[in-house]
């Protein structure tokens, strides 16, 4: 017992000791108010782009079925991830054999096309295989060297991609005379899989050896390329979604996200609503609004639509720090930090919030917290130009006595 009560006197003279030390070494501290009056800290920018619909699981996704993306949405993917690949034929011509080839056999040329993307590094080539094999996915390579199949043309060579694809997951023979080399020896040597892997997960570790995240890395590839932009094509399709599916909600926002990056921001807001009148506690839909909200100025709708967002979610990390943001450009600043902390709580490493909490605390002109907020900012992050100014700024007014 004594030994313990002994213990005890010694922590807790240690502690006393440390919160001297730490009241000493805040005692050295001190702020030239009349230069903080003089600068200006800078806000961190809002978390988060418009958030698209994904309603599918990578693991049911079929190799089977029909397109989701367009051929102009594809064209613009490769051409943005590639000016300048190395075709036999033009982007357009490439995209549009493969709607042709794919369509006919029933195999989604889409998400085929992402594959081909996969194996041909967009066309940039760089290993075995050559341009003027015209082999988009690989056929006969198997490493040192061997550069596989060769096809007379572009047609050939997403032909025989088509149909290859079509031997792992259909027992049905191509609709054309067959051009995949390697088509009859799946059929001969691995009855194992002909026709027996129907969905894009399915070719982990058949494909490509050992592949092990193979056809979640094409479908990365397939929601990517799905994404919508500000261009002609995307709001082209987006009106189309509109039009004919019948996941309304989710065409809406895909819209609302097209008219978002055309900077049509009170359309955007329109279509989200449009989606939330659908479906009313959709989180995506929920979240993009706020932002067009935003855009538009109507801070109060903005968060009225956050708090509605995070009585849904309360771990919508974005959210809370947004919702911080919109409070603290209305000078709520209590509410600010409150929301700020709920976001560091779910998400620890974020300097952006510390320094927006420093901002707050510098409007009230507590410049002890300022200062404490900014270090924290800046010890999470060297490399955050906006933490890096506030930081230099507000270390000029800091002097710290000898």
């Amino acid at each position: 017992m004594k030994k313990f009560l002994s213990l005890v006197l010694i922590l807790m003279f240690i502690l006393s000791l440390t919160a001297c030390a730490d009241a000493a070494k805040k005692s050295k501290i001190k702020f030239n108010k009349k230069q903080l009056k003089k600068i200006e800290l800078v806000e961190s920018p809002s978390h988060g782009e418009p958030m698209i619909i994904l309603r599918e699981n990578y693991s049911d996704v079929p190799i089977m079925g029909e397109a989701v993306a367009t051929q102009a949405q594809m064209v613009n993917y490769i051409n943005k991830r590639n000016p300048n690949p190395k075709l036999n034929c033009s982007v357009e011509e490439l995209v549009h054999l493969y709607y042709v080839e794919a369509e006919r056999e029933g195999i989604r040329p889409d998400i085929a096309i992402c594959q081909a993307i996969k194996e041909t590094g967009v066309w940039n080539y760089g290993g075995d295989v050559i341009p003027e094999q015209n082999n988009y996915c690989g056929l006969g390579t198997t490493g040192g060297g061997v550069k596989g199949e060769f096809f007379a043309t572009p047609q050939l060579g997403a032909r025989a991609h088509i149909q290859h694809l079509l031997s792992y997951t259909s027992k049905r023979p191509p609709k054309v005379e067959v051009v995949d080399p390697r088509y009859e020896l799946i059929k001969k040597f691995r009855p194992q899989i002909f026709g027996k892997l129907t969905k894009w997960t399915d070719l982990n570790g058949v494909w490509a050896v050992p592949g092990n995240h193979y056809g979640e890395d094409i479908l990365n590839l397939w929601m990517q390329a799905q994404m919508p932009d500000g261009s002609d094509a995307s709001l082209d399709a987006a009106n189309l979604k509109v039009l004919l599916e019948d996941d309304k909600a989710a065409a809406y926002v895909y819209r609302g996200i097209v008219n978002f990056e055309r900077e049509d921001f009170y359309g955007s807001a329109d279509d989200f609503q449009a989606a939330l009148d659908v479906e009313s506690e959709l989180k995506e839909a929920l979240f993009d609004l706020a932002l067009a909200q935003e855009k538009i100025n109507k801070l109060d709708d903005a968060i009225k639509t956050y708090d509605t967002l995070l009585a849904i979610d309360e771990k919508f990390v974005d959210g809370w720090y947004n919702r911080g943001r919109l409070k603290l450009a209305k000078n709520d600043f209590k509410g600010a930090i409150s929301d700020y902390e709920s976001s560091l709580a779910i998400e620890t490493i974020n300097a952006d919030a510390y320094n927006d909490i420093a901002l707050a605390y510098f409007r009230q002109k507590n410049y002890e917290e300022t200062w404490n907020y900014i270090q924290k900012a800046a010890a999470q992050s060297t490399t955050n130009a906006v933490v890096k100014e506030n930081y230099e700024k507000f270390a000029a007014c800091v002097k710290v006595k000898k």
